[in-house]
């Protein structure tokens, strides 16, 4: 009796200590210190939780992992992620994601990207992309100058790279997404979709199709969206930022892609309105052109200003048009106002059409992209010829003067200064 009771105690002293690391533990990761730098104290079976700890420590699982052994819960198997495109904009994003999944057991360690195959010159040697970033981490013609972590591996095979994938994140033009879905074959069941896609729109049976309704359509599973205020080089540094994730996944998967993308540097926030974040992302892009034109026309601060609060305007009427059930405050996030200044002052779309205008039509939007993009595809101009059949159909011409003057000066040879001359707003 005295020894079973003993044995009691002492199993109850280790469970207790065990709780009492998981709380040190978080707090030493949490600060970014070493889990192994903790020692317990000495006593037998303080030692044991010790040897736990240092066997444990090259992943933040050390408590977790004790608190299942103690309960007996199993442990969900970890999500594999996989990042489709490795453009500028693809590694930025897949540095965040990698280096969450390395700390959070929800995940598995290793992310896929799947990486177009092309030939690039390093060091003097003709060498393919995807073996050039595996052996640096390095993607030296769309990221050059950044490391992303060990744990991603470019995989230039897309039916390989999406193999068993749990979480698609698509990170790619939009005119890429029909080709790649076929190419890579059915996802995994149950698999789920985040699109960073910013463009793609057609008309639908009268409805204002989506890039997202398209990946829905042709992987058959939920499929949310990213956007927000990040200009991928400055993501891909550290610097801090915010997103904005549109889904209408249930709580516990929106709450899973939250954890995903979410960290100290670049925080998400999560709104149950697709439409509104995934529009407000394409349609900025094009408010980005008049912004560059201003640019181009040496025009001053007070007039790009304007130009972006008519541009937050005619987006939110065109969005309303289309899809009257999108939420006020979702033009306020991220994905919306914050979205559309970075990129009116910032990003490849503001910058080629500076140079358009500066070039005084000599040069085609395809030489601008060829001259300044490195390979990059500006989407701006893309989703500016996608609209403009849909505000002609529509009858929203007139009511969104802003949007046809850049499509006019874009297309039809008008004179860039029209973006400062815009007609009086004809609205019900």
């Amino acid at each position: 009796c005295i020894l079973k009771k003993s044995i009691a105690q002492v199993a109850a002293k280790t469970l207790a200590s065990a709780r009492q690391m998981l709380q040190v533990a978080r707090v030493f990761y949490n600060a970014g210190l070493p889990v192994r730098t903790l020692r317990s104290g000495g006593t037998p079976c303080n030692r044991i939780l010790d040897r736990l700890i240092q066997k444990l420590d090259t992943r933040f699982q050390t408590g977790q992992a004790v608190q299942r052994h103690f309960s007996g819960q199993a442990s969900p198997q970890p999500r594999k992620v996989t990042v489709v495109g490795s453009g500028n904009w693809g590694c930025a994003i897949a540095k965040i994601v990698a280096q969450n999944t390395a700390t959070l057991p929800e995940f598995h360690d290793t992310v896929a990207m799947w990486m177009f195959e092309e030939e690039v010159e390093h060091m003097g040697v003709k060498m393919k992309l995807s073996e050039v970033f595996n052996q640096s981490k390095e993607n030296i013609k769309y990221l050059p100058g950044i490391q992303l972590p060990q744990n991603v591996v470019a995989e230039p095979d897309v039916k390989k790279a999406v193999a068993d994938a749990d979480i698609l994140v698509w990170v790619l033009p939009h005119q890429f997404v029909p080709r790649t879905v076929q190419n890579m074959g059915n996802p995994k069941p149950g698999a789920m979709s985040v699109s960073l896609i910013k463009g793609g729109l057609e008309l639908e049976g009268g409805k204002l199709g989506l890039c997202s309704d398209v990946l829905r359509k042709l992987l058959q599973h939920s499929v949310s969206v990213l956007m927000g205020a990040n200009v991928a080089n400055e993501v891909a540094q550290g610097q801090f930022c915010e997103a904005t994730l549109g889904s209408d996944a249930p709580a516990e998967a929106q709450a899973l892609l939250v954890k995903l993308f979410d960290c100290q540097d670049f925080r998400v926030r999560a709104v149950d309105d697709i439409a509104g974040v995934e529009l407000c992302g394409a349609l900025k892009n094009v408010v980005a052109l008049g912004a560059g034109f201003c640019d181009g026309l040496d025009f001053g601060g007070n007039t790009k200003a304007a130009i972006i609060r008519i541009g937050l305007e005619e987006m939110t009427h065109f969005i309303r048009h289309f899809h009257p059930g999108v939420k006020d405050n979702t033009f306020l996030e991220s994905c919306g106002v914050a979205d559309l200044i970075t990129t009116c002052f910032g990003g490849r779309n503001r910058k080629c059409a500076e140079a358009f205008v500066r070039g005084k039509g000599v040069r085609s939007w395809e030489e601008i992209e060829k001259e300044l993009l490195g390979g990059q595809k500006l989407q701006g101009t893309l989703t500016a010829q996608e609209i403009w059949p849909v505000m002609v159909e529509h009858e929203l011409c007139e009511k969104l003067p802003l949007l046809t003057t850049i499509y006019q000066i874009a297309f039809e040879s008008k004179n860039p200064r029209a973006i400062v001359a815009l007609s009086p707003v004809q609205r019900d």
